[in-house]
């Protein structure tokens, strides 16, 4: 981020604008929307621009600049076709500490104003600091065809009422959740799309059963395999909800950067034989945070049911009668064998597969090893890498053969994803010299001599 988005309360403060033509004009129009006080200071003035001020009773100065005129205002907009005049004024208001925007010069400038998106004070802006406009302008008019002119009166019917809601519901995070369902419910959608007039009777119904009803709820929610393309919508959703995150080490930092702003995030990670957080001590924080009123967020990688210990928290919830949902992942055996070109079943390949996990106990994993020696069949392993030879030993020892072809993916679906292609009887030598490391996931079976064909994310 080259530049902080923030928005300034201009009502009735000295704003000075520097400039008589189109571009003045153009600003001047946009600045009346927030009701600063307003001088324009050039010796010429266009006819368009000197009516506008006239008719709000602005200041006008047709003369030519001088710094003498810049001692009172918080914001300056230089929109003079004199370069060295511009280059003048900027120098002289940074000097001052005085916000300046010189228009098609970001060099210049403190500040820019991006392209706007207004629905009465409901207000998006949108910026590239000056490198894309293009972009800009495209993006505003698709947030233009999302957001109904509806939105207006919805805003200002919710602002009319928010020293009420505060009254009657002291609770901040009660608060916040009472807007969230407020905003969210059949009455206020069908508004959106058939405008028509508020009903406070109704509004009333709704913040009297807030009142009395109990919010703490804890989502369950799979980040998939590591590319946040990958999230479902539902995911998205759940995470712009919630009071805190709790979160795993193979949640990725951009997917973590979707996750509320203002929510508390809570590392739960779960590294090789590296626990930051028991398991219990995980059930207890999302029982206590529910119960606190809170929506807590359960933020796991892949799929929450596989190898997520999700029916263990679930049963703790059940058991402590805290209100939860789910929202499955893509698993990492299904997007990172789909990154890697390799199906996991094919015709001619494999008929069945197999999840495990390579989770060493005491030094060694254990697996009713006969039942893994079958034709056909693709063994995926999660978590497998510190198992791998032990692995396969067991796999060659009970019969499958070494020349079986078999897939290390290090950060499936990501840019960082590697794919190590060996076979059981080099595989170990191929991955010390490649120095995989975790996240890794292993494919084991025909269906990976299919990748030098099926191949498409490089």
């Amino acid at each position: 981020m080259e530049s902080f988005p923030i928005f300034i309360n201009l009502k009735k403060k000295p704003v000075t604008v520097i400039g008589g033509g189109d571009i003045a004009l153009r600003k001047v129009r946009l600045l009346i929307k927030a009701d600063p006080k307003i001088t324009v200071i050039s010796r010429q003035i266009c006819k368009d621009l000197k009516e506008l001020l006239i008719e709000y009773d602005y200041k006008i100065l047709e003369k030519s600049f001088n710094e003498s005129d810049l001692e009172t205002p918080i914001l300056i907009i230089a929109a003079t076709n004199n370069a060295k005049t511009n280059k003048r004024i900027s120098t002289y208001a940074q000097q001052k500490n005085i916000l300046i925007n010189v228009v098609d010069q970001p060099k210049l400038c403190t500040f820019t104003m991006g392209s706007i998106v207004e629905r009465d004070s409901l207000v998006v802006s949108i910026s590239s600091g000056g490198k894309a406009p293009v972009l800009v302008r495209k993006i505003r008019e698709r947030i233009e065809a999302l957001l109904p002119q509806s939105y207006s009166e919805l805003v200002r019917f919710s602002g009319n009422l928010r020293s009420m809601v505060k009254k009657k519901i002291q609770s901040g995070v009660k608060r916040r959740i009472f807007w969230e369902e407020f905003f969210e419910s059949d009455y206020i959608q069908n508004f959106i799309l058939l405008p028509k007039k508020l009903n406070l009777r109704l509004f009333n119904k709704i913040l009297l059963g807030m009142k009395s009803k109990k919010t703490g709820e804890v989502f369950l929610v799979g980040a998939g395999p590591g590319e946040r393309d990958l999230l479902t919508i539902r995911a998205l959703h759940l995470m712009q909800k919630c009071d805190i995150c709790i979160y795993d080490n193979l949640v990725s930092k951009d997917i973590l950067e979707l996750v509320r702003r203002d929510a508390d995030l809570v590392y739960a990670g779960k590294k090789q034989d590296q626990h930051t957080l028991s398991q219990d001590k995980i059930n207890s924080l999302l029982v206590k945070f529910a119960k606190q009123g809170k929506k807590v967020l359960r933020l796991k990688g892949g799929d929450p049911f596989i190898f997520g210990r999700g029916g263990e928290e679930i049963e703790s919830l059940m058991k402590n009668k805290i209100l939860f949902q789910v929202v499955p992942g893509i698993t990492a055996a299904s997007g990172v064998a789909s990154y890697s070109g390799i199906p996991l079943t094919h015709r001619d390949h494999a008929q069945s597969c197999l999840f495990l996990t390579g989770h060493l106990k005491d030094g060694a994993i254990d697996f009713e090893w006969p039942k893994l020696i079958v034709e056909n069949q693709t063994l995926v392993v999660y978590m497998g890498l510190l198992s791998l030879n032990e692995l396969v030993k067991k796999l060659i020892h009970y019969g499958m053969t070494k020349k079986m072809p078999i897939a290390i993916i290090e950060s499936g679906t990501t840019a960082k994803q590697r794919v190590l292609i060996g076979e059981l009887s080099n595989i170990r030598s191929k991955t010390s010299k490649s120095k995989i490391k975790s996240p890794a996931l292993i494919i084991i079976g025909s269906v990976v001599t299919l990748r030098s064909k099926l191949n498409w994310f490089k």
